[in-house]
């Protein structure tokens, strides 16, 4: 079975930006690069939606998230002054992995311009070794989706 593109309507949080002239490359697109920045960025401010005091939580747990898999698909160039809508959403809580799903669209409209994957992984700050995703976090990012990140039995 074939699977469905994405839509705009498979996102509930977007970001909106319009492409400045610092983000072009030589050819007049956006340079690569600046696809993951608006990726973090917009993972950050859906994170902030849902709930999650990234900050706090970060200071009372001595844990933190770090990016283990950053991952663009490009569909189509996009040029200077567009404006551009990045949305994400989380699809999928491991033991100590959040996985994130970027989806750049056109300012209302729905060609999926770029995609991708992003991968966070709690660590403890002090031993760098990975630790369970807090049920806190599932719970809020489950009800913020209306999915269920419950843990594997």
């Amino acid at each position: 079975m074939a699977k469905r593109p994405l839509s705009r309507a498979d996102f509930r949080f977007f970001m909106a930006h319009r492409v400045r002239y610092v983000e072009l490359d030589t050819q007049g697109i956006v340079f690569n690069a600046h696809y993951l920045t608006w990726y973090d960025e917009t993972v950050s401010d859906y994170i902030r939606a849902a709930g999650w005091q990234y900050q706090d939580e970060v200071k009372a747990s001595g844990c933190d998230f770090h990016v283990v898999r950053g991952l663009v698909e490009y569909k189509v160039a996009i040029g200077r002054k567009a404006e551009i809508e990045v949305g994400v959403r989380c699809t999928r809580i491991g033991r100590s992995s959040v996985t994130f799903q970027p989806g750049i669209f056109p300012k209302d409209a729905d060609t999926l311009l770029a995609t991708g994957e992003i991968v966070w992984v709690l660590t403890d700050q002090a031993t760098r070794r990975p630790v369970p995703v807090p049920d806190k976090l599932r719970t809020m990012l489950g009800a913020f989706e209306g999915m269920d990140f419950s843990p594997a039995p």
